[in-house]
């Protein structure tokens, strides 16, 4: 059996290293959304400035495992052998939940999933072994700790709450001190706002980072403890003069600064905080295991595991070999980028693609707050208005920032966002409140967000039920972690170690699963990047890639056309879903375009002219007709398929792979057309189409004899007649498509 505890050792290892990797994902979102989101500075010294933050807590960190620090279950009363099956099942549980979450962008907290995870494979173990003693199911208050479990879900209520109030309030106020005219009010303010921040900064890395630091001595942490008054004052002081000084000598950027300092402190305190997340339970099975075999043979189900009702410390050497693997992780890691995307959108100040939909609650909300909004505005002096208003005003020749920077929001929200979070993460560490940086930043976040008004009535329900999702997803983090790690666990211990290794295949094959997915979502976004004409600044480029997209949809639609018509004929459902899955996929493109029309007609109008933004509208509405077309065509086609209905008479399959056939040649000298731009050979083109209408009209006059015969039933007909309605209607948008484009081409051009 050594040699079989040995191999789950390496194993659970090897766990930790996918844990860190999965783990760093979700969690990189802690400390650089508000760097990324206000563009503050070039990637690489945001990713170098959070990753000497991550090496700095791997060096400050206590090293002090969940078991111990949280107290879920009570180790002593659990043998060897069974402490083995829980840490499996917390790991393989972890690996599982928190790359789910990254592959669906939602950012979630390392720490609660490990608790719970913890909570669940020890509530399973702990029924085994109380039904297998012939003991009553009370007895398993003397093996878990239920009061922390509570503990922790109030504290994430408490800490979701205070951390959107305060970041709010402190938003708000730091927006009318400053407004969005910035390069006025730094200059009077911005050396205050600095030292202020950095003070503050001080005393969240002081708090989070010595605590527990092996190379601080007591003596040392007591002599700061005692005098953080005096050492935050000299801070404030010494950073507000030097700031000022390098404003006035070197035109310093202040904000950047802060945010860049405030990145610098998440990245430490995450790493100091929640590293142990992902190395502490296997090295607690590393210690277990190392305490057995010093036991001189004790049987593995008859070791007592009271060990670790201590502190189980991390040797410096692998909190450092850790945090290498977490900075190589955060720098290429697509899911980090995913998750923090995620939080940036929700905080967008801008319009743009909303991640996600309206719902009744968010309506609600967004309605009653306008209601007391406008009942507050009554009640308030109109000139106090008119300030308010005065501070939240973006100047139209000032922008918020530079359209070179295309940022999110701007630096001063950034730097509140890292303060803010800093002080309430400080604050509830020396409380000993059980939160998590993870909700304290986003929530700080988007309370930020709501009070800059970021969230207008443009956006406001769209975010906020995106707010409800991310939220939702963090209870329900709790709820699935001690779930599937209770059944894992429950599983393992009645069926036996052999189902440990099935597991773990299913937890490798669901992380290559995700990662296919992210990678060809990740794809089809640099795509639609590729193509996006709201990126593109001159007005040849946007000419050049509306040739593009043109192009793109007529081939996309003519493949979406021909895979539903041939596999619907010969029934094949598999590659009728493809055609189902396009379909999807270009409505999608094709509304986005819709949705971004503003955009590119804003660009358009810098070249004087209204006819060109005309015309590029047209283009657009057109296209969106051509994708309604292909819905309507393919649908029912599927839905026929689907439900097992009698397929077309083999006269019908001729009939439709004839036209088939007819339509590609008129697809590919329209695509000649458009690639060349020979749009002389339109009337071509025209007769062609009417050409193919003609036939269409005798198709259905073919179906009507069918029918008079009583060859064919009503569904047939139904189905048929719609296949011949949207071809007809879809050859008649692709002429107006050319159109458009030839109008546009030839406009621009001028």
């Amino acid at each position: 059996m050594e040699n079989f505890y040995l191999i789950l050792v390496v194993v659970l290892f090897a766990l930790a290293i996918s844990d860190l990797v999965v783990g760093v994902s979700n969690d990189a979102v802690n400390f650089l959304n508000s760097a990324i989101g206000s563009k503050a500075a070039p990637k690489w010294l945001i990713f170098g400035v959070a990753s000497l933050g991550v090496l700095a807590g791997s060096v400050f960190s206590s090293g002090m495992m969940e078991v111990a620090r949280k107290g879920i279950f009570h180790p002593d009363m659990f043998m060897f052998s069974e402490i083995m099956i829980i840490f499996m099942a917390v790991m393989i549980t972890d690996v599982i939940l928190l790359d789910m979450f990254n592959t669906f962008g939602l950012p979630t907290s390392t720490t609660v999933s490990i608790v719970f995870e913890l909570l669940g494979a020890a509530v399973a173990v702990a029924v085994v072994k109380v039904q297998r003693a012939g003991e009553s199911i009370g007895q398993l208050s003397e093996y878990i700790n239920s009061e922390k479990a509570l503990a922790i879900i109030s504290g994430i209520l408490i800490s979701v709450i205070v951390a959107f109030l305060v970041g709010a309030i402190i938003q708000y106020i730091a927006r009318l001190v400053f407004s969005f005219r910035q390069h006025r009010t730094l200059k009077y303010y911005g050396a205050i706002f600095g030292g202020l921040s950095i003070a503050a900064m001080t005393y969240f890395m002081i708090i989070k980072g010595s605590k527990g630091a092996t190379f601080i001595s007591d003596e040392m942490l007591e002599y700061m403890t005692n005098n953080m008054s005096n050492i935050l004052l000299v801070s404030f002081l010494g950073w507000t003069i030097v700031l000022q000084l390098l404003f006035w000598i070197f035109k310093i950027d202040i904000p950047k600064i802060i945010v860049l300092v405030g990145t610098f402190g998440l990245a430490m305190a995450f790493a100091g905080n929640d590293l142990v997340n992902f190395i502490g339970v296997p090295l607690a099975g590393f210690q277990s295991f190392k305490a057995w075999i010093a036991g001189g043979g004790v049987p593995a189900d008859s070791f007592s595991m009271e060990m670790l009702k201590g502190k189980v410390a991390t040797p410096s050497y692998m909190l450092l070999v850790s945090g290498f693997v977490m900075i190589v992780t955060l720098i290429t890691s697509k899911k980090a980028r995913n998750v923090v995307a995620t939080t940036v959108d929700l905080s967008r100040q801008g319009e743009g693609n909303e991640r996600f939909g309206s719902s009744l609650l968010s309506r609600v909300l967004v309605r009653k707050t306008i209601q007391i909004n406008n009942n507050i505005r009554k009640v308030l002096p109109n000139s106090v208005n008119r300030f308010i208003d005065s501070r939240f005003e973006h100047p139209k020749n000032e922008p918020i920032v530079s359209k070179e920077e295309k940022a999110a929001f701007d630096k001063i929200r950034a730097a509140i966002n890292l303060i803010v979070s800093g002080i309430l993460i400080s604050i509830g560490t020396s409380l000993k409140l059980p939160l998590s940086t993870t909700y304290v930043t986003f929530m700080v976040a988007m309370g930020t967000s709501l009070s800059d008004r970021a969230w207008g009535r443009e956006s406001a329900v769209y975010r906020i039920s995106g707010v409800f999702a991310v939220v939702g997803g963090w209870f329900l983090t709790a709820l699935v972690a001690f779930t599937v790690a209770c059944v894992i666990a429950l599983i393992i211990s009645v069926s036996g170690n052999f189902m440990i290794f099935l597991f773990i295949g299913l937890a490798a094959f669901t992380v290559i699963r995700t990662h296919t997915v992210l990678r060809k979502r990740t794809a089809n976004r640099e795509n639609e990047d590729e193509e996006s004409i709201v990126e593109t600044d001159a007005t040849d480029k946007v000419i050049d890639k509306t040739k593009k997209q043109v192009i793109n949809a007529v081939l996309t639609i003519n493949q979406i056309y021909s895979i539903a018509i041939e596999n619907f004929l010969s029934e094949n459902r598999g590659s009728l879903r493809d055609a189902v899955e396009m379909k999807s996929s270009f409505d999608k493109k094709t509304k986005k375009m819709k949705n971004k029309v503003s955009d590119v007609v804003e660009k358009l109008q810098q070249s004087d002219s209204l006819d060109l933004g005309h015309f590029y509208v047209q283009l657009v509405d057109y296209m969106r007709e051509v994708s309604h077309s292909v819905t309507y065509l393919v649908d029912p086609l599927h839905e026929h398929l689907q439900n097992n209905h009698k397929p077309f008479t083999e006269t019908q399959i001729k009939e439709l792979s004839d036209f088939l056939a007819d339509t590609t040649n008129f697809v590919n000298l329209t695509l000649q057309v458009v690639k060349e731009d020979q749009f002389d050979e339109l009337p071509n083109i025209i007769k062609q189409r009417d050409d193919l209408i003609i036939k269409l009209a005798e198709l259905e006059k073919a179906q009507i004899k069918r029918i008079k015969n009583k060859e064919v039933n009503t569904r047939n007909s139904v189905l048929f007649f719609n296949i011949v309605s949207e071809t007809k209607n879809l050859l008649m948008h692709y002429i107006n498509l050319i159109k458009a484009q030839r109008d546009f081409f030839s406009n621009a051009k001028k």
